[in-house]
C-alpha cells in the first residue's frame, strides 16, 4: 500500500477535465486507488466520486493505492494534482 499527501497546485481543482484525466490515469493501474479530502473518501476510478470532493486549488488530498502498481499509479497521479496548467501535460 503507498499512501500520498498531495496539495492541489492546478487552478482548475479536481473539477471536470481534471477529474477527468485522474479518472483516465488510474484506470491504467491494476491497484485498487482512494482519494480523500477530510472525511471525505472515494473511488480514485470514478469520476463523480472525485468531483463530490469538491477539492479546489490549495486543498490538501490524500491518494491511497493498493496492488502490485501501486507505487507507479501514485506518481503518475501526483504530476496531475501538482502540475499548474494540465494544458502542458502529456498523458
Amino acid at each position: 500500500m503507498i499512501e500520498k499527501v498531495v496539495v492541489i497546485k492546478n487552478k482548475q481543482g479536481l473539477h471536470a477535465r481534471p477529474a477527468a484525466l485522474f479518472v483516465q490515469i488510474a484506470n491504467k493501474f491494476n491497484s485498487d486507488i482512494t482519494i480523500s479530502k477530510g472525511k471525505h473518501k472515494v473511488n480514485g476510478k470514478s469520476i463523480m466520486g472525485i468531483m463530490m470532493l469538491e477539492a479546489g486549488l490549495g486543498s490538501k488530498v490524500t491518494m491511497v493505492a493498493n496492488g502490485d502498481d501501486a507505487e507507479a499509479a501514485i506518481k503518475e497521479l501526483e504530476i496531475l494534482l501538482v502540475c499548474e496548467n494540465i494544458d502542458e501535460l502529456v498523458i
